[in-house]
């Protein structure tokens, strides 16, 4: 009989602890408890962008599609007709760190629907095959286009549509810059060229590489019998001899390095701007949390500090819009400011945001602290109220930390910080000294500047 290390964790807001599940080869499973009539499966991949090179880019997100084609028992298009006929939500994404793949549904009677969906699951997960009748033969993107559309196409055709968005221009030109070898400056939807030409043997190899038992964490959120459902658990995901890989996939993260500016042009009729700062590891959760307050205090909201300042209340129009955002990633986060500005104003806007830059490091008053620290609780509990919003919360701790304990301290951490604490935070991180500045113009103004 397979020996299991169970541990129970509490977690906040759930009526009952977590129960963390590791299996003797390495497979780890959580169940929490949540009263209601809708269940929650899936299962998080430890890779994504972060286990690519300049060869490979995109397999991630390619295989996250091809996983839906079919396996050795059931041909493609099963897996999705048959939960959403039980009305189950059928998903999953990619991003730098995990891939992960997830169904949401009503239980059914006696479990019945739930319990189907883990059988199919678990079958997406273990047993995929790849049809190249799905995928659609390896081609030449510069020199030739299929005219059978498959798969490889419709994700050519995602990459194209990222490929024209301003946004998606800017940032890739700002994330690649931020590093010098880390796989995060990789763009996690990868090359048109790379996706075109990669063979079915070589996405199976990837798969077989990543998805191992030891690199998945399956999560089951919902009103169930615990036991019954671990059993069913062990019985589906049989990973039979399956070996764990022997490659750690460990990273260095880079320094930050010196301020850089990088400017392009394209078919656009205003300016774009993301500037770019390199953050603290997932584990440092106190960093981490004082650069989620202070996102909100710079520039998430209408009641922000960069739209207050330099749209609701500016002395003169520069910004259509501007914000910022910071994304964790295990190996460190990133934080992120980003404007659609005028322009001809181009040097006024880069002033302005290096201004509001400067004084986030020098005074963050009272009522803005409370204001951030109010909405990161509120977001806390609002993210423990559906199972799929749970599900998303432990995979994202299972992944980047390796374990789900860490989530009880986050009250603790949000309530115990101060203004000062904020303040050393963005000092060390959103420094002008390390920033890394991606600016998008229309042509016409490389066109006057050649003049």
């Amino acid at each position: 009989m397979e020996k299991l290390k169970i541990e129970e964790v509490e977690y906040p807001f759930l009526e009952k602890p977590l129960r963390v599940i590791e299996r003797e080869n390495g497979h780890k499973i959580v169940l929490g408890y949540k009263h209601g009539g809708i269940c929650n499966i899936s299962s998080w991949v430890k890779t994504g962008s972060i286990n690519e090179d300049d060869e490979i880019n995109g397999i991630s997100h390619f295989v996250e599609h091809v996983m839906f084609k079919g396996t050795k028992t059931y041909k493609a298009g099963y897996f999705d007709k048959t939960l959403e006929a039980k009305g189950a939500i059928v998903n999953a994404a990619t991003w730098k760190d995990y891939t992960f793949y997830y169904v949401t549904l009503p239980y059914g009677k006696n479990g019945e629907d739930f319990k189907l969906a883990i059988k199919l699951h678990a079958d997406m997960m273990l047993n995929p095959i790849f049809p190249e009748e799905e995928l659609g033969l390896p081609f030449d993107y510069d020199k030739e286009i299929p005219e059978v559309k498959r798969e490889r196409s419709v994700v050519i055709e995602e990459i194209g549509m990222c490929e024209d968005n301003p946004w998606t221009k800017v940032y890739n030109q700002c994330n690649q810059n931020m590093y010098t070898q880390h796989p995060y400056k990789r763009d996690v939807i990868g090359k048109r060229q790379i996706i075109s030409s990669i063979p079915q043997e070589k996405i199976m190899e990837y798969y077989l590489k990543f998805y191992t038992p030891n690199n998945i964490t399956t999560i089951a959120v919902g009103d169930f019998d615990e036991d019954e459902i671990l059993e069913l658990f062990l019985k589906e995901f049989d990973f039979q001899e399956r070996k764990n890989s022997l490659d750690t996939f460990e990273y260095q993260i880079d320094e930050p390095k010196k301020a850089q500016f990088f400017e392009k042009y394209g078919n656009v009729t205003t300016g774009f701007m993301m500037y770019g700062f390199l953050g603290p590891k997932a584990c440092e959760a106190k960093e981490i949390i004082a650069l989620d307050m202070i996102s909100i205090i710079l520039g998430e909201g209408i009641s922000s500090r960069l739209h207050q300042n330099l749209i609701e209340n500016a002395k003169e129009s520069v910004f259509n819009m501007v914000s910022s955002c910071h994304y964790q990633f295990k190996d460190g986060s990133n934080f992120f400011i980003q404007a659609n500005f005028k322009p001809e104003k181009k040097e006024l806007a880069i002033e302005l945001i290096n201004n509001e830059i400067r004084k986030i490091n020098e005074m963050i008053t009272q009522k803005e602290f409370n204001k951030a620290r109010k909405k990161l609780i509120s977001s806390f509990a609002s993210d423990a109220e559906t199972v799929s919003s749970i599900a998303e919360t432990i995979g994202d701790y299972m992944t980047k930390l390796n374990d789900i304990k860490p989530v009880n301290d986050y009250l603790k951490i949000v309530n115990n910080l101060s203004i000062e604490n904020l303040i050393e935070v963005a000092k060390k991180y959103i420094n002008l000294d390390f920033a890394t500045i991606s600016v998008l113009m229309p042509d016409k103004n490389k066109k006057k500047e050649n003049e």
